[in-house]
C-alpha cells in the first residue's frame, strides 16, 4: 500500500494510532512489517521510530524488540493531579468572568457530545476531540491558551489514559452528566462545587476502570504497578 509516504507522514499516523490505543500499549513494532506497510525502506523507518522514542511512546531494545510503551499508572496520576490544580484554578477564574453567551457555547460543545453519544457506534478518538473541545473554551476565555498547550503536549501519558477510559468503559453518558453538572455550578458560580466537580470529572477514568485496571487490562501497563487500595 504505497502512497508516496514520507517520514512526516508515518510519523504522524503512527502517532496518532498510539494515541488513539489502535496499536496498543505493550504492541511489538517490527520494522520489515512497518516498511511492508508505508512501501519504503528501512531509513525513513528508522528515523521515525527514533522520534517516536524521544517523545516516550515507544521503548526500542536493541538486537530485541521495539514496543508501544506501557502506560505507568504513577506518572498518569500526577499528570491527573496536575490537570486538577491548573484546570481548578482557571476554572475558577472563568466563573467570575463568564458571560452568557459563553454558556450558551458549552452547553452546545456537550451537546455535540450527546449527539455524538447516541449514535450507534460512536468513534471514541472524536468523543476525545469534542470533550476537548469543550475544556478548551474556558482556558481560551481566561486567555490561558499556552497553559491549554503545554497541557496538551506535556500529557501523552495521561491522553493515552483518558483514550483506554472511552475505549474500554464506554460510559459516555457519565462524562456528559459530569459536564452538565459542572456547567451547571459554574452559570450559578458555585466555586466550592466547581471544585469538587473539577476533580471527580479529571478523576473518572480512574474511577470508571476501577479494577479492571489491575486485572483485565494490567498488560498495558508497566510491571510492577503499585495500584491504589481503593481500585
Amino acid at each position: 500500500m504505497n502512497k508516496n509516504y514520507n517520514s512526516r507522514d508515518i510519523y504522524r499516523q503512527l502517532y496518532e494510532e498510539i494515541m488513539t490505543l489502535q496499536r496498543k500499549p505493550g504492541a511489538v513494532l517490527r520494522e520489515n512489517a512497518l516498511c511492508e506497510e508505508f512501501g519504503v525502506s528501512r531509513t525513513p523507518i528508522r528515523s521515525v521510530l527514533q522520534e517516536l522514542r524521544i517523545a516516550g511512546l515507544i521503548e526500542v531494545t536493541p538486537y530485541k524488540s521495539t514496543r508501544v510503551t506501557q502506560l505507568d499508572f504513577d506518572t498518569i496520576s500526577q499528570q491527573i493531579y496536575l490537570r486538577v490544580a491548573v484546570e481548578t484554578a482557571v476554572l475558577l477564574d472563568f466563573c467570575a468572568i463568564c458571560t452568557p453567551e459563553q454558556m450558551d457555547q458549552l452547553k452546545s460543545r456537550n451537546n455535540a457530545l450527546r449527539r455524538l453519544a447516541a449514535q450507534p457506534n460512536p468513534v471514541p478518538a472524536a468523543f476525545y476531540h469534542l470533550d476537548g473541545c469543550l475544556h478548551e473554551c474556558w482556558f481560551t476565555a481566561t486567555h490561558k491558551d499556552q497553559l491549554w498547550q503545554l497541557i496538551q503536549t506535556n500529557q501523552n501519558s495521561y491522553s493515552r489514559f483518558r483514550m483506554l477510559d472511552l475505549v474500554e468503559a464506554r460510559n459516555y453518558g457519565e462524562i456528559i452528566s459530569e459536564h452538565d453538572a459542572l456547567l451547571q455550578a459554574i452559570e450559578h458560580r458555585q466555586t466550592d462545587e466547581v471544585k469538587a466537580l473539577c476533580a471527580k470529572h479529571l478523576y473518572g477514568g480512574v474511577a470508571r476502570l476501577g479494577h479492571e485496571l489491575p486485572t483485565r487490562l494490567a498488560d498495558y501497563f508497566v510491571p510492577g504497578t503499585q495500584w491504589p487500595d481503593q481500585l
